[in-house]
């Protein structure tokens, strides 16, 4: 295998790969990328047994190829070294069968390789009618919901983001028992079966960060995987097992309290009341509402106390007090778009329930914590 390429079309490929090189691999071959070198044009290949990324970089964007073939290349210093070439162009030639020179006109690196008959076969299958979506607008689904989920393994199902798709409507929730977040979208073609799979956070995220522009995106779902195809990128991951709790009765229809606030007022002053929070477990402010003037305060007894005054619109104007978690409040309204939102709520003990005022496609959802 011999060929010359542009450093950016290399190092594009290179960090959309090793997205899916895992630190806890066990397997060493799979610590390394399968370069493999067709008439198609160069295939790079990156998997951690669960989560699986393949890029085709097309002949036409390789300046020059002088011989076919393929090794694996271990990641670790791969990726560093083709950014810190000096060069727009490098070279690579397979060297003694297991070995690689990657080199420009004033330098050069040599590295031992891997025989690419070692990698295990990673199979990409398709269906025949996949589930297409706007990159974009999936991209967005992602960012929010997902940093609801779950960081802890007790319960691994709600390490995943649940997608259900019904119909020509596909709604994802994301939850760590403590908070919710909910996204609906239409979809331009119905789904010709209903299916609900759970696709773990953490690859999902590698998925967003992939995605960079509104090119359609294809899902084509299977029992326990599903793979992603998104422009020349190939991205397989395994599915969470197990059935996703049903959340549809956790959001109410009706509310006690309707609040309307300003986004950036009730964000800053969040911020602010959160800085004496800092270093504690779960972040805690208090909310308090008197007629249409808010309280946010927080106290540290080591530190002191905070309070922040908002004005706000209500339909009630009876004394409420509700205490939760700064961070999860923050991040939840981090996803809404719109300069105005509103709060609703049953009581002290009851959820809470952030959304925008025009856009009923995304509910975000917070446990109160009770203080005494």
């Amino acid at each position: 295998m011999k060929f010359t390429i542009e450093k950016s079309v290399i190092l594009e490929g290179l960090s959309n790969v090793t997205r899916a090189i895992s630190t806890k691999n066990v397997i060493p071959v799979l610590n390394g990328i399968k370069f493999e070198l067709t008439n198609n044009g160069l295939y790079l290949t990156a998997s951690d047994s669960e989560l699986t990324i393949k890029v085709l970089i097309e002949s036409k964007d390789i300046k020059q190829v002088s011989s076919l073939g393929g090794i694996i290349i271990q990641s670790k210093y791969i990726l560093d070294i083709v950014r810190k070439m000096p060069s727009d162009l490098i070279n690579f030639e397979v060297i003694d069968g297991l070995k690689i020179k990657i080199y420009t006109e004033n330098n050069q690196y040599n590295l031992n390789c891997l025989d690419i008959n070692d990698y295990p076969d990673v199979r990409l299958e398709e269906n025949k009618d996949p589930i297409i979506i706007n990159g974009e607008e999936f991209k967005t689904i992602i960012n929010q919901t997902v940093f609801a989920i779950s960081n802890q393994e007790l319960r691994p199902i709600l390490t995943g983001v649940n997608f259900k798709f019904t119909k020509d409507v596909l709604e994802t929730v994301a939850t760590d028992s403590y908070r919710l977040a909910k996204k609906n979208i239409k979809l331009n073609a119905p789904v010709e079966k209903d299916v609900e799979i759970v696709i773990p956070g953490k690859n999902i995220m590698e998925l967003e960060r992939i995605i960079t522009d509104d090119n359609p995106l294809e899902m084509h779902i299977f029992n326990n995987k599903v793979l992603f195809k998104y422009k020349n990128i190939n991205f397989q991951t395994n599915l969470l097992s197990g059935n996703y709790p049903n959340t549809s009765n956790l959001i109410p229809s009706e509310f006690s309290y309707i609040i309307k606030v300003n986004k950036k007022e009730f964000n800053d002053a969040i911020d602010r009341a959160a800085l004496l929070t800092q270093g504690k477990d779960k972040n805690i402010v208090k909310m308090t509402l008197d007629n249409t003037k808010m309280i946010i305060n927080s106290y540290a007894s080591e530190i002191g106390k905070v309070e922040e005054q908002l004005k706000v619109e209500t339909n009630n104007l009876e004394h409420l007090e509700i205490s939760f978690s700064s961070k999860y409040m923050l991040e939840a309204i981090k996803t809404l778009q719109e300069d105005e939102i509103l709060l609703l709520l049953n009581g002290d003990v009851k959820p809470l329930i952030i959304k925008s005022l025009t856009d009923e496609s995304l509910i975000q959802l917070i446990l109160p914590i009770k203080t005494y």
